[in-house]
């Protein structure tokens, strides 16, 4: 029960590192095709600056409960998946930093370097965390000793590029939409324009990723299995097209809502589908790591789950306040203050 509950909380960090952090890598990615002059990189900049550290806390829960609720996993992984995570975290060190440093000098050919980094470090994320999705679905080629057999590149088999993919698309098309949210004028015109555009492209790549599931992972055949999963697919579906419906109406922050809804909708169900797998052996399923064979003792599981019964409740409403107090727009005013990027 203990292990069935932290591969639930698990899954959920997974779902709410993306539905929140989806919209700054998005963001990060689009910036040089949203924003043509300074001030509309500076807009983009100060959209994401109260919040991307705090949505990225989400992205450590996830790491940091995998290795302590399930060891095993984590180690099979972070030695198998080596390149690919540091790949992955040299990319978030350069998003991160990028805020940081971008008005340290005042200088074009200074700010446009760490504007590049916060492009680079936004994309290559959001690419290698669809990738690694897509092969933690299909499986990865781990042995009866827990090690992998396979390189980096096996990775980027066609199925796992269109997690790349689709990844990409769900992020900007989720981060157009919050530029619309805080920003105005043409740039607010362009967001909602991109939005528009990316829609479709995108809804085609999840229905080609969907279908391609079927055929190339067990994720449908587990969540069939369980008829009342199938409202996770239902989730991500009616979030989606809620967002083009919302998007046309201009109700930007129902749209931002519902595309969260649709990416957690999304995460959640491939999750759900995995179950109990962590790590999918393609080799044999009978060397896959579990929730059961790779989890931590009873006892710790328990200490873990009174820590955080005790210690989100105030992480989640201090995180509401974040979003409550800057819900505002970006505006000539906000960029004057000394506080802002």
């Amino acid at each position: 029960m203990l292990e069935t509950i932290w591969f639930a909380v698990w899954g959920v960090a997974w779902a709410v590192y993306c539905m929140l952090d989806g919209f700054d890598l998005g963001l990060g990615t689009l910036m040089p095709i949203l924003a043509r002059n300074d001030h509309e990189r500076r807009v983009i900049f100060n959209a994401q600056g109260p919040f991307w550290d705090g949505n990225e806390v989400w992205l450590i829960t996830a790491g940091g409960v995998t290795f302590a609720a399930f060891p095993t996993a984590y180690a099979v992984m972070f030695s198998g998946l080596y390149l690919p995570l540091l790949l992955l975290l040299f990319g978030l060190i350069l998003r991160g930093v990028s805020f940081e440093f971008r008005n340290k000098v005042d200088s074009p050919a200074w700010r446009s370097v760490w504007d590049w980094c916060m492009v680079v470090g936004s994309f290559l994320p959001t690419l290698l965390l669809g990738v690694a999705f897509a092969n933690l679905f299909r499986g990865l080629p781990i042995d009866e000793e827990g090690l992998m057999r396979g390189d980096f590149f096996g990775l980027l088999n066609p199925y796992g590029l269109l997690g790349g993919v689709l990844f990409i698309l769900l992020f900007a098309v989720h981060g157009s939409l919050w530029l619309a949210i805080k920003a105005e004028g043409e740039l607010q015109q362009r967001a909602a324009a991109a939005a528009r555009f990316l829609w479709v492209p995108m809804i085609l790549v999840a229905v080609v990723f969907l279908i391609a599931t079927y055929f190339s992972t067990p994720l449908w055949h587990n969540v069939l299995a369980k008829p009342y999963l199938l409202v996770l697919p239902l989730l991500a579906v009616a979030g989606l097209v809620g967002a083009r419906v919302f998007l046309a109406k201009e109700s930007w922050w129902w749209a931002w809502g519902a595309s969260a809804a649709g990416i957690a909708g999304a995460v959640l169900f491939c999750v759900a589908g995995m179950f109990p797998n962590l790590l999918l052996s393609s080799l044999d399923p009978a060397y896959s790591v579990t929730a059961f064979n790779a989890a931590s003792s009873p006892l710790t599981l328990k200490i873990m789950l009174g820590v955080v019964l005790v210690f989100l409740p105030p992480v989640l409403v201090y995180q509401t306040w974040v979003y409550r107090t800057f819900r505002d727009k970006v505006t000539s005013g906000v960029l004057a203050s000394d506080e802002s990027y």
